[in-house]
């Protein structure tokens, strides 16, 4: 039997006196039935402290933590000296208490035997975690929240595992806006597992807290509205009540008109705006404190940035209206205007003060902006700057530092200290992370060599350059640049991140009265030398930059199309040429027996063969490529689809295809910045003018056995970056096709453009026609004579499109963005009825989705505002749905 004989309590006991320690004792042994041992059968004085030798520690019976544990955790061994009455025991007892594996730690002696003393260590466990679930959440915030608080079976609930889990859910809420989030717990023991229990955490998240009213104070220069707008993250609530005080305003205004106050007028109809018609379309109404102090910092830099240098936020507060929401105050001191006076430079060598000053292009008499400053001597993104000069000739050590030497009244003389440095040389270029792209793939494509100097510019291009080959995070390519002043050398390591290439096409549409399906596979980080590797297949071999598509296309029953293609993009792995080969079939038919009378069908067969290389003039963002084609056309029967010649017999076109680009986009999915230009001539040999036949008097199936034409096509998209990420986009298209024999010889039915609806047809499918998307309007209804016995499609066309655009997300993974656009477009028979003023218009919506394994996908509502004849349906409220730019 264990005789209890001292229990000691953490509870912050005074051992300088010893009756409590005498009552703690008298306490323990009246709950413990165990316990019938007097204290005199040990023969300690509790008034007289004395030594111990420590004989024997022993632990009562435990269900998860170790023995040894627990004895080396107080810091108590066999052996040592302890001093009862006395701290060692309290010393031991905090040490167990503060690992937090347990409660109600006792340390009893259980023997006495002159000096040699025999202690028995009691606790209770803390429960195990046998699993955890979320009271008031939804299944999406439950899988961001346990990937943020790592909850894992088995671990001992703690206080401070409770503590920390919920700071950890609060912190998460009122970053999204709910200042309010309350969390709570609730431990239910398991039945089946001993000491052990499911958390149940139970988030009541409130409503969450908007902004009703942001009052800026102080201000006189910049009004509430624009400072209001520097607040990227803060803002104000939306409130769309164009009816409230209305009779207000219209008696405001009416007064005001009568006394010809326009400036009480615009006041009154301004404070009528600010309070009925806020609206919020990007950016939703929420206080984070994170946001809240970096949007202070962006309105002292505005200040700054229109030469008050001195401005400054002397306070600001936030408190709550009785409706849940916070207004905030900012009182500001503007401070006085300056302006640039004069500006020096001292040690440069290489460039003269005045050419320095023409490149940082501020002027004595120009508002002080020490961005600006700042800007055009380190980095300018969108022109030129001091630091881009040294920088592209190998001065990295180079450094330009602006120095305000004298400030006098409202002016300010700045004196910039070059320090030029030496001209450093490339030594190493490393490429890291390219975990599944060849290194040669994308050593081909940086431009900072080994041995060269050092250029900014080149750096810069090579992140452009990765980019667009589209196997890597564009976000998080990142250059490190690693100097060594030393030797004036530099070492560069391009830091990239893989993302899946290959796309999984899956489209549906409606067209030629039924529904389209397509299924196709686009490996876009092919390696053909792979294909009999060993391991390489995972799925396919991957890592040599080559292209493989493979499409199959039905529109149900009598229709089927199907491509390969196979593209090298250093052919011959020297220069940047390429190397496209493809092939191509499609069929339309009735869907009936060959042998029914009914039977129609139209076959197409075709291949070609590509070169293209990046040129070096005008600059190295232009790129020229050539294509002979070959294709073949078999209609049978098909005079009553078709509505050409007999409906039987063979078309052959041979045709060469020039095409001249200019590619300078930022980013391949959502670029903020450069353009995409395009120049291409497509056409076949003068057949009519070469030999000698009279086509006048020949029929249309003899006329086009060999097809003529040539066709221009021209196409630009520009891109400028409004603000932060708001883009707009505006687009150019067109196209002529025409016949070299204009007197005996109308241009032909094959090849020509369909304008209208979603765009998604292939433009092999039936007569080689092309179809250009035009949203509002239905497939192909903008188009000459459509629906008609004279309908063959038209020879020219013109499309423009404006367009703004506004990621909602970036992640490489699923890269989504909203648009709004203004649409017009037209086609005609022939050039003489051409103009290019003559449009169908047409606004709308859209939204983009990119996923690596399935591309670019669109969902667009669009409006056309203009009538087509003979087709009372074909424009007004229209939904598209599109694949891989189809539309764009």
């Amino acid at each position: 039997m264990i005789k209890k004989v001292e229990s000691i309590k953490y509870y912050g006991m005074n051992w300088l006196k010893a009756f409590v320690i005498l009552l703690a004792i008298s306490f323990a042994s009246q709950v413990n039935a165990q316990v019938t041992t007097k204290l005199s059968d040990f023969n300690i004085d509790y008034s007289a402290p004395k030594n111990y030798v420590i004989a024997e520690i022993t632990v009562n019976e435990l269900s998860y933590l170790d023995a040894n544990v627990i004895i080396m955790l107080t810091g108590l061994n066999v052996g040592d000296n302890i001093q009862i009455p006395g701290d060692d025991i309290a010393t031991a007892i905090k040490k167990l208490w503060k690992q937090g594996l347990a409660e109600n730690i006792k340390i009893l002696v259980t023997d006495v035997q002159g000096d040699k003393i025999s202690l028995h260590i009691v606790i209770t466990e803390k429960p195990r975690l046998l699993k955890h679930s979320f009271v008031g959440i939804g299944r999406g915030e439950t899988e961001s929240i346990n990937s943020k608080i790592n909850l894992k079976r088995g671990s001992v609930v703690t206080n401070y595992v409770l503590s920390r889990t919920k700071n950890i859910i609060r912190k998460h809420y009122v970053e999204k806006g709910f200042l309010d989030t309350d969390v709570t717990f609730k431990q239910v023991s398991d039945t089946m597992s001993k000491n052990a229990v499911e958390l149940k955490i139970f988030v009541h998240k409130s409503e969450k807290v908007k902004i009703y009213q942001i009052n800026i104070l102080g201000n006189e220069f910049l009004s509430d509205k624009k400072a209001k707008r520097v607040l990227k993250e803060t803002k104000e609530k939306a409130n769309f009540n164009p009816l409230g005080n209305i009779e207000d305003l219209l008696l405001d205004v009416i007064t005001t008109a009568i006394r010809f106050d326009i400036i009480g007028m615009v006041d009154s109809i301004e404070m009528y705006y600010n309070n009925n018609l806020k609206l919020r379309i990007f950016k939703a109404s929420k206080l984070i404190k994170s946001d809240y102090a970096e949007d202070k910092m962006s309105l002292i830099d505005k200040y700054n940035s229109l030469g008050y240098r001195d401005a400054k936020i002397i306070k600001d507060s936030i408190y709550r209206n009785a409706d849940n929401t916070v207004n905030i105050d900012i009182r500001v001191s503007e401070g006085s205007r300056y302006y640039f006076r004069n500006i020096t430079w001292t040690g440069n060598t290489k460039y003269s003060a005045e050419f320095l000053g023409a490149v940082m292009n501020i002027r004595k008499g120009d508002i002080y902006n020490k961005e600006l400053l700042e800007k055009n001597l380190t980095y300018n993104p969108n022109g030129i700057d001091v630091s881009a000069l040294y920088m592209n000739d190998g001065y990295l050590f180079f450094q330009a530092i602006p120095v305000e030497v004298l400030i006098e009244n409202d002016s300010i003389d700045i004196e910039v200290r070059i320090r030029e440095g030496k001209q450093a040389r490339i030594k190493n270029v490393t490429v890291t992370g390219n975990t599944r792209t060849n290194d040669h793939v994308v050593m081909r494509e940086i431009r900072t060599r080994p041995g060269q100097l050092f250029d900014r510019e080149a750096l810069i291009r090579t992140r452009r350059e990765l980019a667009q080959l589209k196997y890597f995070d564009p976000e998080t390519i990142t250059p490190d640049v690693q100097p060594n002043q030393s030797d004036n050398t530099v070492d560069i390591e391009y830091i990239v991140e893989e993302t899946s290439s290959d796309q999984f096409e899956l489209s549906g549409g409606w067209g030629y009265g039924r529904i389209i399906g397509t299924f196709g596979l686009n490996f876009n980080n092919f390696s053909i030398r792979s294909l009999f590797k060993k391991g390489a297949w995972r799925p396919v071999p991957t890592g040599d930059g080559q292209k493989l598509s493979l499409r199959f296309q039905t529109y149900g029953r009598g229709y089927s199309n199907y491509s390969a293609s196979f593209t090298e993009p250093w052919f011959g792995g020297v220069k940047p040429q390429s190397l496209s080969i493809s092939y191509y079939h499609s069929k339309y038919s009735t869907g009936l027996k060959k042998s029914d009378v009914n039977y129609a069908a139209f076959i197409t067969n075709g291949i070609s063969v590509g070169l293209g290389k990046r040129l070096t003039w005008p600059d190295d963002f232009f790129t020229m490529s050539q294509a002979i084609k070959a294709q073949l056309y078999t209609l049978n029967n098909y005079s009553r689809m078709f509505k050409f010649g007999s409906g039987t017999g063979n078309y052959n076109n041979l045709n060469y295809s020039i095409t001249i680009a200019r590619n300078s986009i930022s980013a391949p999915i959502y670029p903020r910045t450069g353009s995409d230009i395009s120049l291409s001539l497509e056409m076949t040999p003068p057949y009519s003018l070469l030999n000698n036949k009279d086509y006048s008097t020949m029929d249309e199936d003899e006329k086009f056995k060999w097809i003529e034409y040539y066709k221009w096509k021209f196409s630009s998209s520009w891109y400028i970056e409004i603000f932060d990420k708001l883009v707009m986009s505006t687009r150019i298209k067109f196209g002529f096709l025409e016949t070299y024999n204009k007197s005996e010889l109308e241009v032909t039915p094959f090849g020509r453009f369909y304008l209208g609806g979603d765009g998604l047809s292939n433009q092999y499918n039936l007569d080689g026609r092309e179809t250009i998307a035009l949203r509002g309007y239905a497939n192909e209804s903008i188009t000459p004579d459509y629906y008609t016995d004279k309908d063959i499609g038209g020879t020219i066309y013109s499309k423009y499109t404006l367009e703004l655009r506004y990621p909602l997300s970036l992640n490489p993974s699923a890269t989504i963005y909203a648009s709004l656009f203004l649409e017009a477009g037209n086609s005609w028979n022939s050039f003489k009825s051409f103009d290019p003023f003559d449009v169908r218009r047409a606004a709308g919506i859209g939204i983009r989705f990119y996923m690596p394994m399935f591309g670019l996908l669109g969902l667009d509502w669009g409006y056309g505002f203009d009538d087509i004849p003979g087709l009372p349906d074909a424009n007004g409220a229209q939904f598209h749905f599109s694949i891989n730019q189809s539309i764009d």
